[in-house]
């Protein structure tokens, strides 16, 4: 099995699982913050949303320098206005991923700021760490969002407590 086939697999299952999330997004609790520290509920899920835009960046260009703007985008309001967002994103990236071969995924890909380098990795790890892996741990957040909210937890890697 190829590295884009792997990764392939492992991104539709963790995607899927963002997905699940996103759906319940509790419209009426935007603005909840579980600590002064945390993120507001609509922050969070609005970064969810990103990582199919960041799986495509990774695998379409070299590099990436946060010291230049990033383009402007409306954060939803509603959990559908979430979902359709992510969803756009997710296509692209899987459209991207597709097409790619094992070697481009050996390629080094680079995140800076400015001059200073942040981090400079094959792209596939970038695609593990910084995309898939740290999607999973704002997904888990999410989850923490949920609980105190008394929003019902979807089951992520089989039952949760709500679906018992």
């Amino acid at each position: 099995m190829s590295l884009v086939h792997t990764a392939l697999a492992d991104l539709d299952h963790e995607m899927a699982n963002t997905r699940k999330m996103l759906e319940r997004i509790p419209e009426a609790h935007l603005d909840f913050t579980p600590h002064e520290k945390s993120w507001p509920l609509r922050k969070l899920a609005n970064h969810l949303t990103d990582f199919g835009m960041w799986g495509e960046v990774t695998i379409t260009t070299s590099e990436l320098d946060l010291a230049q703007p990033m383009p402007p985008h409306t954060i939803p309001t509603t959990a559908a206005g979430f979902v359709a967002v992510f969803d756009e994103r997710l296509a692209r990236f899987r459209k991207a991923l597709a097409t790619v071969t094992d070697e481009q995924l050996m390629e080094t890909w680079t995140l800076r700021m400015g001059a200073h380098v942040i981090m400079a990795e094959p792209k596939l790890a970038v695609l593990r760490t910084t995309v898939i892996s740290h999607m999973i741990h704002h997904r888990a957040q999410l989850t923490l969002y949920y609980r105190l909210l008394g929003v019902p937890v979807p089951g992520l890697y089989g039952p949760s407590a709500d679906e018992q």
